[in-house]
């Protein structure tokens, strides 16, 4: 290996940098292969995208890139949604506006949760 002027630290951060970007790119794809109507789980996008586990990471690219992004379509586990205030009535009203159901306050995920199929996502 390489060894650079600026020492291993670096040679390390980019690495793992460059490991993040690969990791919100498939995120990303996973994220934009959920239907019209249908919704998923944080967890769910995460392990699509190849990263079990790495739901947090979902929640921090739709928290910074969701205006790209149809992140109204994610949600948390057993349908509930995790935005707060202003950011849940818009999640709320623009999954109603796409036919999605509820039960109560959370997403009717027996009738709209999308199963993802992976020849779809990484085709």
């Amino acid at each position: 290996m390489k060894r650079s002027k600026y020492g291993d630290d670096f040679l390390n951060w980019t690495r793992r940098a460059g490991r993040g970007l690969e990791r919100e790119e498939a995120m990303r794809r996973v994220i934009h292969s959920i239907p019209f109507g249908k919704v998923s789980t944080y967890a769910h996008v995460a392990a699509a995208a190849g990263y079990p586990g790495y739901h947090r990471q979902v929640a921090q690219l739709l928290r910074r890139e969701g205006h790209t992004l149809p992140w109204q379509r994610v949600v948390g586990a057993g349908g509930e949604i995790k935005t707060k205030g202003e950011s849940e009535q818009v999640q709320r009203h623009l999954l109603k506006s796409e036919g999605v159901r509820f039960q109560g306050e959370r997403v009717d995920m027996s009738a709209c949760e999308y199963s993802f199929r992976m020849w779809e996502v990484w085709g």
